[in-house]
């Protein structure tokens, strides 16, 4: 009885010590030496500097990617000054789909179904006379949609970048799709030939227009049977993932947000523990996953290449579904970026990191160029949706009721 009462103690003591260690925080000039570097090179202004409250953790922090259990995908890729991380993080997650499929190493044009994007963009519009969102964002399972009809495409064959220039550059080819888009609403003229011809016109000027055909190791194909032939994807395999209180569970629902300019309901609502236990069965079952949602955090720390939620934020026994739904609620969470998940690792506490790839400019300023390591608590309570093969949560997929 002794023994026990004094074990008891011990634990007390030791939970009150663990719980007393806080996280600091402080004022900083942040800065992205990397998109000072691609503005550089685009001939832009300077990246200009801003007073933000990061973080000081005082837990340990991955140093390196070699430190997690990882599948193979290709080296990360800046997206230059674009939007279009929606389409950087989910290509690169098709890229490990094809390598579990089929062992090749193939490098997929991110840019080609960004082109078919924004013609669905402009089209919706058109459709909506005007009410639709315009930006360049949009969503991971954007990708899907348009691989049902245009198929993939290797980088070798279409680059994207007609201009040529050092980094990817959108800034004035969107302005250009809006001013045009916009213009005709403001005239209320929507015929939809003159208006796609034009669309049409800006994007040949910037991107190029994709090949109907193109060789790939001295073979012909179209993007359809490239997908089909060598890539073994099938987009109607790929399943999305969300977790909102405000929705029914274990059913489809939107996710409510404007880059869903499209209003897609194809997203499963699950409870936040499922939302979890799903994402990390699947990456330690060997499957990546294409995870979207907010970066904007005092916890999301470039220079570290982590992101954590920090003590004076919540504490991480009281992070779930309504913490979750509050901050989406109050638009401190925000649908801001989209990366990949390849991998993981376990704390001697059992709390998870997870592997990022990230095409993001502030993931080159960090300890581990091009990739960031998320906790599971900041995955928790700020990431929102995910999309993955449906093998990989197939017990989840079961449970759907519409």
């Amino acid at each position: 009885m002794k023994k026990s009462i004094l074990l008891l103690v011990v634990l007390f003591f030791a939970q009150a010590s663990y719980a007393q260690v806080k996280d600091a925080a402080e004022y900083i000039d942040y800065n992205n030496p990397f998109y000072g570097k691609i503005l550089k090179s685009l001939g832009g202004d300077p990246y200009k500097t801003r007073r933000v409250l990061k973080a000081l953790p005082t837990r340990t922090l991955p140093l390196s990617h070699e430190e997690f259990t990882t599948v193979w995908c290709n080296e990360p890729v800046s997206q230059g000054r674009t939007g279009t991380c929606w389409s950087f993080s989910t290509s690169s997650f098709y890229e490990s789909e094809i390598f579990r499929k089929t062992k090749k190493e193939i490098k997929l044009s991110e840019l080609y179904l960004v082109y078919y994007e924004y013609l669905a963009k402009a089209e919706e519009y058109i459709r909506t006379k005007g009410k639709s969102h315009l930006g360049e964002g949009s969503e991971t399972n954007a990708l899907a949609r348009e691989m049902k009809k245009h198929g993939l495409m290797p980088l070798s064959a279409y680059s994207g970048n007609a201009k040529n220039t050092p980094y990817l550059d959108h800034k004035k080819m969107f302005g250009e799709f809006k001013a045009l888009l916009e213009s005709h609403k403001a005239r209320d003229m929507w015929d939809k030939d003159v208006i796609m011809a034009g669309v049409k016109a800006i994007l040949h000027t910037y991107m190029g227009t994709p090949p109907k055909t193109f060789y790939y190791n001295r073979q012909a194909y179209d993007p359809m049977t490239f997908m089909r032939d060598v890539a073994k994807i099938n987009p109607e395999e790929y399943v999305n993932v969300m977790s909102l209180k405000r929705f029914p569970y274990w059913q489809h629902a939107e996710w409510p947000v404007p880059d869903n300019y499209w209003h897609s309901h194809d997203y499963i609502n699950v409870p936040l523990e499922d939302f979890m236990t799903g994402l990390k069965n699947a990456v330690k079952a060997g499957y990546s996953v294409s995870l979207g949602g907010d970066v904007s955090e005092p916890g999301y720390l470039p220079s570290k290449s982590v992101a954590i939620v920090p003590t004076f934020d919540i504490p991480e026994d009281y992070i779930d579904e309504n913490a979750r739904q509050m901050r989406f609620d109050n638009g401190s969470t925000t649908d801001d970026h989209a990366i990949h998940v390849i991998g993981y690792k376990e704390d001697a506490d059992g709390k998870w990191w997870f592997l990022i790839k990230d095409s993001g400019s502030s993931a080159r300023n960090g300890v581990d160029p091009g990739y960031f390591f998320f906790h599971e608590d900041y995955v928790k309570l700020k990431m929102m949706t995910y999309t993955v093969h449906q093998n990989a949560i197939l017990d989840m997929v079961g449970r759907v009721i519409n």
